[in-house]
């Protein structure tokens, strides 16, 4: 494995470690309007929830050519409790794109809270930020979810993770 193959594996694991951690430890806090004139009309709620790093597991799967290579996959864990709200999930990122030095993965990740469940995904290119993933649907209290999560510094100590999700 060259030393190149090497560092894009470092770098990718810690990027993908670091979101999926901060999707687990929770700074919880929700606004009762709507920020769009089209929620508002509809009556939607937006809930706000920002999230701190937290991973409990965590493994980066080389599959097929030795070093990055398309196919490869970080796969994470993590949970946590923040004001009484416990959170827990878990996601995946599989390399879906490598040129030089670019690594484009597909990133999916699932947010179980209490009263139902989140899941985003996006397509992240290795070392970009801020990074915008889709809330792409939801069970139980968040059946019609719809919204963006960012994210901000990743793979840094000061990562951070900000969700609006309109329900």
């Amino acid at each position: 494995m060259s030393e190149r193959d090497v560092s894009n594996t470092r770098s990718t694991a810690a990027l993908t470690r670091n979101v999926a951690a901060l999707l687990l430890t929770t700074v919880i806090s929700s606004c009762g309007t709507a920020t769009g004139q089209t929620d508002a009309e509809a009556g939607g709620q937006v809930e706000v929830i920002e999230f701190a790093v937290v991973t409990d597991q965590w493994a980066v799967l080389d599959l097929g050519t030795p070093g990055v290579s398309v196919g490869d996959m970080d796969v994470y864990s993590g949970g946590g409790v923040k004001d009484g709200r416990r959170v827990h999930g878990g996601g995946s990122c599989q390399v879906i794109h490598v040129e030089g030095d670019q690594v484009d993965t597909q990133c999916v990740i699932t947010m179980e809270f209490e009263d139902g469940s989140v899941t985003i995904q996006s397509v992240w290119r290795k070392g970009a930020s801020p990074l915008d993933m889709a809330i792409t649907g939801g069970t139980g209290a968040y059946s019609n979810a719809r919204g963006v999560v960012r994210f901000w510094d990743i793979a840094t100590p000061n990562e951070r993770m900000r969700a609006e999700i309109t329900r």
